[in-house]
């Protein structure tokens, strides 16, 4: 029997100066959540924005990780006030991924949108931000606490509600979860291809997906990447991610195989 394809997972880098220089950098945690939970081949998509052949990532790629981030998405892509003195901005970042999420969606690519990824995936479909949940009458303060270690800033903090007959819901046995989310920004108004997924017990929106996507296609504001496979939950999430891919890839190379034989035996042979 032949074994399931390994699915080429993209995730758009972040550009970080190093020293006097400019890096495309993607966090260890991600590739490797990748690899150990959803099975698949992680490769760092560069953020070159308009200069990026997005036609050729997706045409290359069986999914598309968009990760968190320390940075911001800039507030003028969905009209928010400027953003506060010294907060961290990538618009190269923007300008790639916010393109990337909407063709992604539409060539029915599996996404899976995280923290950053998750804010950007709202933003790229219509919808708006709150830069600083903390700051609004009845909401937690869902940053980390940065003077702890790093296992407890990213440690479960709270429950999320689960959405009945959601994707989520029908990964986990239970109405409610613990997840270790950590953040500043969150969901304003969400867009209108969104469907809720998952809300903390203020009431700030933790994970939605596209109603309307053709693949997998969902957000979650918190970290299932850090310790992947220590969490149940955090696993289900990147295997049902790591399974579309799957399929995409299985549904790809077999229409490559096709091409190949409708081509000249010289040709098809590659030589």
């Amino acid at each position: 029997m032949t074994a399931p394809p390994v699915p080429l997972i993209g995730l758009p880098a972040c550009v970080r100066d190093i020293g006097i220089h400019p890096f495309h950098v993607v966090g260890d945690k991600y590739m490797r959540a990748v690899v150990d939970a959803a099975g698949g081949l992680p490769v760092a998509v560069p953020a070159l924005g308009g200069a990026l052949d997005q036609d050729a990532v997706l045409d290359r790629c069986d999914g598309l990780l968009f990760t968190g981030s320390p940075s911001n998405v800039e507030p003028a892509h969905y009209d928010g006030p400027p953003s506060a003195d010294g907060t961290l901005h990538d618009p190269e970042r923007d300008a790639t991924t916010l393109p990337l999420i909407r063709s992604a969606i539409d060539a029915g690519i599996p996404i899976l949108c995280i923290c950053r990824g998750f804010q950007e995936l709202n933003v790229a479909l219509g919808g708006s931000l709150h830069q600083e949940v903390h700051n609004l009458p009845g909401r937690m303060d869902h940053r980390s606490d940065e003077g702890q270690p790093r296992d407890v800033q990213y440690g479960p903090i709270h429950e999320v509600t689960l959405t009945a007959d959601g994707l989520l819901a029908s990964l986990w046995p239970a109405p409610e979860v613990m997840v270790n989310s950590l953040h500043a920004q969150g969901i304003n108004s969400p867009a209108p291809r969104l469907a809720i997924e998952a809300v903390a017990p203020d009431g700030q929106i933790e994970a939605v997906r596209v109603s309307d996507a053709p693949s997998f296609a969902l957000g979650v504001q918190w970290h299932p990447e850090w310790k992947v496979t220590e969490d149940a939950f955090s696993t289900a999430i990147f295997g049902a991610f790591g399974d579309a891919a799957r399929a995409r890839a299985t549904s790809r190379l077999g229409a490559s195989a096709g091409d190949s034989r409708s081509l000249p035996p010289a040709l098809a042979s590659g030589s």
